[in-house]
C-alpha cells in the first residue's frame, strides 16, 4: 500500500504538471500567434510604398551614387534612422564645405560605403542638417518628389519649394 501510495503522488504530481505545462504551452502557443499577427499587421505597413513631401509615392533621389539609408537610391526612412536621411538634395561646393566644417565630411571617401560627394551629386540628407544650412542660406536645391514625407515634421513645404530643382533630372 505504501508503494502504491507513493506512485499515486507521483501521478498526481506528474498530472498537475502535464496540465500547468499544458496551459503554459497553449499560453506559449496563444503569445506566438499573436507575435505572428503584429509582425504581419506591421510588415504589412511596411511594404506599402513610403510617400513624398508631395503626399505622392516616394521617387528615386539617386543611384549614382547610390545614396539613402537602405543604399537603394530612395530617401526611404524607418526607426532605425536616427538621422532621417530624407531630404534628397543636389550638392554644391559652398554645401560641401559648409557640412565639412560642422563636422560632417561629406566629400572624402569611406569605401566601400561611401564614394564621397561632389557637386552635382544627389544625395539623402539629414533632414536636420539640411534645415541648418536653410537657415544658414547656404542650403542645396531639392527634389521635392524624391524628399520623404517624414521631412516635414522638421522642415515646411514652403521651405523645400524655395529651393527645388525639376524631378526630371532625379537620377
Amino acid at each position: 500500500n505504501k508503494h502504491n501510495s507513493e506512485t499515486q503522488k507521483h501521478r498526481n504530481k506528474h498530472t498537475k504538471t502535464r496540465i500547468r505545462h499544458g496551459v503554459f504551452m497553449d499560453f506559449e502557443n496563444w503569445l506566438k500567434h499573436i507575435i505572428f499577427l503584429l509582425v504581419t499587421l506591421l510588415s504589412k505597413g511596411m511594404s506599402e510604398p513610403q510617400k513624398n513631401v508631395l503626399g505622392s509615392e516616394l521617387k528615386p533621389c539617386c543611384y549614382d551614387p547610390m545614396t539613402g539609408w537602405y543604399r537603394d537610391g530612395f530617401c526611404k526612412t524607418d526607426a532605425r534612422d536616427r538621422g532621417v536621411h530624407t531630404v534628397c538634395a543636389q550638392m554644391t561646393d559652398e554645401f560641401l564645405n559648409y557640412s565639412r566644417m560642422k563636422g560632417n565630411d561629406l566629400m572624402t571617401p569611406h569605401l566601400p560605403h561611401f564614394p564621397g560627394l561632389k557637386s552635382g551629386d544627389k544625395w539623402c540628407l539629414c533632414v536636420s542638417r539640411w534645415r541648418e544650412a536653410f537657415m544658414a542660406g547656404i542650403a542645396p536645391p531639392v527634389v521635392l518628389e524624391a524628399s520623404h514625407q517624414k521631412s516635414l515634421f522638421v522642415v515646411s513645404l514652403g521651405d523645400l519649394k524655395n529651393l527645388t530643382i525639376p524631378s526630371k533630372d532625379e537620377l
